[in-house]
């Protein structure tokens, strides 16, 4: 439920902090004093689009937080453990909006999209417009109210499920449909490329290797000139060579250190050296004993890597990534190959999800019509109640398998009839305006029953009605109470003498600055409060007496 609301610099709000509690809250206020602002701030505050116009003349920011008790709200805390958003079984969130327009939103002091604080204010509370008769009119909005009465949603999330397999199948055979029709210019030129490389045939790596082998063997005279000059300067050399010279210095460093120890150290390092000019001259001699001199594997090697580099520029490709793109043509090959599996496997997959949809929707029509049934007689009784004594309330639920869609293939159609004799037809064509506006009253009233949803607020809903029936709905919304948090702006007496607890807002101005202010009334204060909405500005001894007697204890 909500216990707190914050609000600074909201419209005409300076500042106001506002203490909710259990049961039936009644708000009132003058006429232009803003008793709808604090719903206004709490939907702002809840994820409703943000506005800078709405920010208090002077002041550079709107700041709204809103603290929730959640121990009636398991499916709050679900949601709230499951994003990392959990503080025990309290929830404070808070929305921020700047003079550029730009929002912040809180969920327990950690920043988090709109769109989140959004998901999670729609399982908080429940806001009921005096706009929302008009709604009553579209048939979806039909379907959503009894869905909500139903309060089924493993059902409904199945046939969420259900048709969205069958859609996404739907349009997989369309796209392949599509894509049959322009296979056949592709398959063509799939062909042809697969052709050539399937005849050139190349495998992974050999560019690299092909490449490398070219350049060695393209230059194998100056490779076998090159390695025989520097064999003779290592070793081969008859007349002069390096390992001659090292054996020289060597021999003539040991005489001086046969007198000298401590030139031992060098005749080591000498010895030291000797050995790697050996191994590097035998290296050197088995490679240009190796080193093979062949024209026509040269002349081999460049034709390969010429048709490999002319087949590379025709694929705008590096050589060396052609292996690459064979095997990916060869794979699209086998696609269109397999493509007539792949559209049976389709079209048994359509029929399949179809008949889940189609069984889930069933299901869920069984279920429509049986709390149809019982909700209709609830409406029926309690518009009879609100002054249309010969009213009579009807849902019918048609079935239409051709226009299945995520919601079952229902169409939802609120019925009514509000004279003897009269046969019911949809609300649209037979409810006034006055008559429309209770029925939504009892459909709101009793739908919201059976919601989750731990808070419930109604904004001047009671718009058109007045004497008995207000009482009426001051009791229907009292009853309300007893089982949820219920919170209504009135400009009823009656509505407002059944609250449990009694806020009323104020406008107070010094000719400068203007500020709306909301504060809750004691017994006497209520009882004045109820006059003044009974008799005006002017409070007589007659209008407390009825005060006295609207007032519930």
């Amino acid at each position: 439920m909500l216990t707190q609301l914050t609000i600074n610099n909201f419209a005409i709000v300076d500042n106001l902090i506002v203490d909710f509690n259990t049961g039936m809250t009644a708000i009132t206020g003058e006429t232009g004093a803003g008793k709808s602002i604090s719903v206004d701030a709490l939907s702002l505050c809840l994820g409703a689009r943000a506005d800078a116009s709405f920010i208090r003349h002077g002041s550079d920011r709107i700041d709204i937080s809103a603290h929730f008790l959640l121990d009636d709200t398991p499916s709050a805390l679900a949601w709230l453990k499951e994003n990392q958003l959990d503080d025990h079984n309290e929830c404070i969130v808070r929305r921020v909006i700047a003079q550029d327009g730009r929002s912040k939103a809180f969920i327990n002091g950690s920043a988090v999209p709109v769109s989140q604080l959004k998901e999670l204010g729609q399982m908080l509370i429940q806001i009921h417009g005096q706009h929302e008769h008009q709604l009553l009119m579209r048939s979806d909005y039909q379907q959503h109210l009894l869905d909500q009465y139903m309060a089924d949603a493993t059902l409904i999330n199945a046939m969420k499920n259900a048709y969205k397999k069958w859609k996404n199948a739907t349009e997989q055979f369309a796209q392949y449909e599509k894509s049959r029709q322009e296979q056949d210019a592709h398959t063509q030129l799939l062909q042809y490329q697969l052709k050539e490389l399937n005849e050139f045939s190349p495998i992974e790596g050999e560019y690299e290797q092909i490449d490398e082998e070219y350049k060695r063997l393209s230059n194998s005279e100056q490779l076998i000139k090159l390695s025989q000059q520097i064999l003779d300067m290592l070793s081969e050399n008859p007349d002069f060579n390096i390992l001659n010279q090292l054996n020289s210095a060597k021999n003539m460093t040991q005489d001086l250190a046969n007198i000298d120890s401590q030139l031992m150290n060098v005749c080591s390092m000498l010895e030291d050296a000797t050995i790697p000019l050996q191994e590097a001259s035998y290296e050197l001699s088995h490679y240009t004993e190796n080193l093979d001199i062949d024209p026509s594997r040269v002349m081999q090697l460049e034709q390969r890597i010429s048709k490999q580099i002319s087949l590379a520029r025709k694929h705008h490709i590096q050589p060396e990534k052609l292996p690459e793109l064979h095997q990916q043509l060869l794979d699209a090959f086998k696609q269109i190959a397999n493509q007539d599996e792949i559209g049976e496997q389709l079209k048994q997959d359509i029929a399949q999800y179809y008949q889940q949809a189609q069984s889930d929707a069933k299901k869920l029509h069984t279920s429509r019509t049986k709390v149809a049934e019982a909700l209709s007689k609830k409406i029926s009784k309690t518009i009879q109640e609100l002054s249309m004594p010969h009213g009579q309330f009807s849902i019918d639920i048609a079935w239409d398998d051709k226009k299945m869609s995520e919601t079952g293939a229902d169409h939802i159609t609120f019925l009514v009839t509000t004279n003897p004799g009269q046969p019911m037809q949809p609300i649209s064509k037979v409810a006034s305006g006055g008559e429309l506006s209770r029925i939504a009253l009892a459909v709101q009233v009793l739908t919201a029953q059976k919601m989750e949803t731990p808070a419930l607020i109604f904004d001047e809903i009671d718009v058109g009605i007045s004497g008995p029936t207000a009482a009426k709905v001051g009791n229907l919304l009292r009853e309300l109470g007893q089982s949820t948090q219920v919170i209504t702006v009135t400009h009823l007496p009656q509505v407002a003498g059944n609250a449990h607890h009694h806020y009323f807002v104020t406008k107070k101005t010094d000719g400068k600055h203007t500020q709306t202010q909301m504060n809750g009334l004691d017994q006497n204060q209520r009882l004045a409060e109820l006059a003044r909405l009974l008799g005006g500005d002017k409070i007589t001894e007659n209008t407390l007496a009825n005060a006295k007697e609207l007032l519930i204890q």
